[in-house]
């Protein structure tokens, strides 16, 4: 199983592609495949094919996954986008931030 330095809730911020220097909340994490879905970030068409009776079709914007290496975490103290580190704090291991400290 790959491990992915972000969590679902985290505010992080796109460090590459289209979308670079744009911040928003993680909303799905998929650690398996790498990926995370960052909420109206890489945002995609998809056809909708109506299912139901009555169901409108069409096409949809969504936001699609992206690489979770292009994605970092932005500290909620010093707003600034960082690197995880980690520390031990009553016997738990928590993540802090590499530029002021400050937990996470």
């Amino acid at each position: 199983m790959a491990k992915v330095h972000v969590k679902t809730g985290d505010t992080v911020m796109v460090i590459s592609g289209k979308d670079r220097g744009n911040s928003g909340k993680v909303l799905q994490v998929s650690p398996k495949e790498g990926k995370v879905i960052v909420e109206g970030r890489n945002m995609v068409t998809k056809h909708v094919k109506p299912r139901r009776q009555g169901e409108q079709g069409g096409i949809v914007k969504a936001e699609g996954a992206m690489y979770a290496s292009k994605v970092m975490p932005v500290c909620p103290k010093c707003g600034k986008a960082t690197r995880v580190g980690h520390t031990e704090k009553d016997g738990k291991k928590v993540r802090v931030c590499k530029k002021c400290g400050a937990e996470f």
